[in-house]
């Protein structure tokens, strides 16, 4: 997160590069794992247009760094809508590089992805629904709160608990059923 984000934010409506670079710097990773986990296939392309979209709307954003950061992911979840209806097809996992992932701190996707294995959290992750799989994402791998999932999704923020409940219990059997 951006500790000095409201002047960023300011450079950035200037025109300012550096400040377009931070902005990028500080979301790309996520975004890139939230898209590559709604099964797009070319990842930075579906960044490059959320990125895009963001440079130009800034004159359109108002509001603090959290909402920055959910305007930014509902603008990457309708990209990622966009491309679903576009191929009109179920949406195809692209599997995660570790080696692309390059964040300062641990994520709680690795602890994951360590304990069960890449293609076994993917596995997991399509016993879900697609609902429960966005709504588990969007908390996870793009840390937002239950509000900002509500934001991005379009829902009631009382219909995410729902989902992240029944997500989690979809998983949690799984994993109980493997011992």
């Amino acid at each position: 997160m951006l500790d000095d984000f409201d002047l960023v934010l300011t450079q950035a409506r200037a025109g300012s590069a550096e400040a377009f670079e931070r902005i990028y710097r500080d979301l790309a990773r996520p975004v890139a794992a939230y898209v590559r986990g709604g099964g797009v296939r070319d990842v930075d392309d579906v960044v490059s247009e959320v990125f895009l979209a963001v440079f130009t709307g800034l004159d359109r954003f108002t509001g603090d760094q959290g909402q920055f950061r959910s305007w930014v992911f509902t603008i990457a979840h309708r990209r990622l809508v966009d491309g679903w209806r576009r191929t009109s097809r179920t949406a195809v996992h692209v599997p995660y590089e570790q080696d692309d992932d390059h964040r300062t701190t641990p994520a709680a996707e690795d602890g994951a992805l360590t304990a069960l294995g890449q293609d076994r959290v993917l596995a997991l992750l399509e016993t879900l629904t697609e609902e429960q799989r966005d709504v588990l994402v969007l908390r996870v791998v793009a840390d937002l709160t239950v509000d900002q999932v509500a934001a991005v999704l379009g829902k009631r923020p009382g219909a995410v608990k729902a989902l992240q409940r029944r997500g989690l219990a979809t998983l949690r059997e799984a994993l109980s059923k493997e011992g």
